[in-house]
């Protein structure tokens, strides 16, 4: 660890400590010798006007009560694994948006690199050994989302051209943009429909000729953002109407286990082995699709809409391998279109259609 380093180090141990620090710690934390902590905690007090106390009754160093939380050193200072984790971090910024912010992220990231070699030479290289990988991304238009996040940080309203996938309709929306969620890979504008006096979620993949409009876009609260479009799983948010049971194998629980759907989940193992997961659930179109991806490693247990609406996608596509796979009940004609429209009963928001 350099000078630099150290000075680093010390400010960043007597900030989190709310005692005071020994001698002994801190030539641990720093890797030097105690005339060199001395040396260190001088130059603090002299040219950084740190506000070192130290007391031989208490035997350590600290910041003064009512200056630690507001003092800083001056200027940008990391340590090389910082550096290193900032120059990560801005690589994963440059991968997630569409080009937009990297003439303006381009210089910090050439200075963060200047200083991460000057201080562990060769180690900048390797940041290629970090990798982003875009599983299902959806094509990206630059200019849309250049438009679309100037609109939402200068609280104006929005205009645009959108082609929904659901019902494959176009349809010109003026909206009051309120935030941009990243969700799998993909861009989302959550924003008030003035049309249809509701909040919407648009996907930005299907949005056309964005404009910036003169008036004031219309202000909803984090609180009703998130309690009707954060508030059932996935994207497909809405009032959470119903709680989903979902019960995985003993094998497949030593994933899902680790894993977090939602915020609001409980989970547990049950006595056979096999996990319970409870999630909100609002909108099912999203959490059908996770939920088929498992196959025969999961069960759901409710609400029995959902449950039924399972075993019917799961007859339909064991009906494409072999017919005779086809249970019985589920031959009756319009059984599983019967099942779809009382499904949609259930959902407890709306998405962008």
């Amino acid at each position: 660890m350099d000078h630099q380093g150290r000075i680093y180090a010390l400010h960043a141990v007597l900030k989190e400590s709310r005692y005071p620090v020994s001698t002994a710690r801190l030539c641990a934390e720093l890797d030097c010798s105690t005339a060199t902590v001395r040396r260190i905690i001088q130059q603090m007090r002299d040219e950084f006007n740190a506000p070192i106390a130290s007391s031989r009754q208490n035997g350590g160093y600290w910041y003064a009560e009512k200056e630690r939380e507001r003092y800083e050193l001056p200027g940008l200072w990391f340590n090389p694994g910082e550096l290193l984790a900032l120059t990560a971090c801005l690589e994963l910024l440059r991968e997630i948006e569409p080009g937009v912010l990297e003439r303006r992220i381009a210089p910090l990231r050439r200075r963060v690199a200047a200083i991460l070699e000057s201080k562990c030479a060769g180690i900048r290289d390797e940041v290629r050994r970090i990798r982003i990988l875009d599983l299902a991304a959806r094509l990206k238009r630059p200019e849309t989302f250049r438009t679309v996040s100037e609109a939402v940080l200068s609280r104006h309203r929005l205009t645009f051209r959108y082609h929904a996938r659901v019902n494959d309709e176009c349809s010109q929306r003026d909206v009051s943009p309120q935030r941009l969620t990243h969700y799998r890979d993909n861009w989302y504008l959550d924003a008030w429909d003035h049309a249809r006096s509701a909040l919407r979620i648009f996907s930005l993949d299907r949005i056309a000729a964005p404009r910036i409009l003169p008036e004031a876009a219309r202000n909803i609260s984090d609180a009703r953002l998130d309690r009707e479009l954060a508030a059932g799983y996935g994207i497909f948010a809405g009032k959470a109407g119903h709680i989903a049971v979902l019960r995985f194998t003993a094998e497949r629980a030593r994933w899902v286990a680790d894993e977090q759907w939602h915020p609001e989940q409980k989970g547990r193992f049950l006595a056979d082995g096999r996990y319970e997961l409870r999630l909100p659930c609002a909108d099912t179109r999203e959490i059908m699709m996770d939920i088929l991806k498992y196959g025969p490693d999961v069960e759901v247990v409710s609400p029995a809409l959902l449950r039924r609406e399972a075993a019917c996608r799961l007859a339909r596509a064991a009906a494409q391998y072999d017919p005779g796979n086809l249970l019985p009940h589920t031959r009756e004609v319009g059984f599983c279109d019967n099942e779809e429209s009382k499904l949609d009963s259930m959902k407890g928001g709306e998405w962008s259609p």
